[in-house]
């Protein structure tokens, strides 16, 4: 499972010109899903991701997680972070099928919802329009 996360002020993503799914402060997590992946894989990167300290305390360290600054997260299933750019053209195999993907992108947001945290999406598979105002810009690749 592949992740982009970024740490946004605020995001939306839009289908046919209608938000689906908008938040605040918090993360814009473009989430891949592998061939490989199960649920176990998607239980650990919603951990890692829930608990990442990037944003800034008292001190402007990163020092503070998505708790502590009641942020959200706004989840859009992106398949290309599995993309296979060894030509010009790129190529989608060895991203998951949307049978074993769907289930994994379901799961990782419910346990981010489990944990506390409001999970606003996009639709799986769809033309999505995402739109962010990132916040430093933070942007973080994670891999599980």
């Amino acid at each position: 499972m592949r992740a982009v996360v970024t740490r946004v002020k605020n995001a939306r993503v839009e289908i046919d010109g209608n938000v689906n799914g908008s938040i605040e402060r918090g993360f814009l997590v473009l989430l891949g899903v592998g061939p490989e992946d199960t649920e176990a894989v998607a239980d650990k990167m919603a951990d890692k991701i829930c608990n990442l300290r990037i944003f800034e305390d008292e001190n402007g360290k990163m020092n503070r997680d998505l708790a502590t600054v009641g942020g959200a997260l706004l989840v859009v299933s992106q398949f290309t972070l599995y993309a296979d750019t060894s030509s010009r053209r790129p190529g989608f195999s060895h991203a998951a099928r949307p049978e074993l993907a769907i289930p994994l992108y379901e799961r990782f947001m419910a346990q981010c919802r489990e944990k506390g945290f409001r999970v606003e999406h996009g639709e799986f598979g769809a033309d999505m329009q995402v739109f962010s105002q990132n916040d430093g810009p933070v942007t973080i690749l994670l891999e599980v």
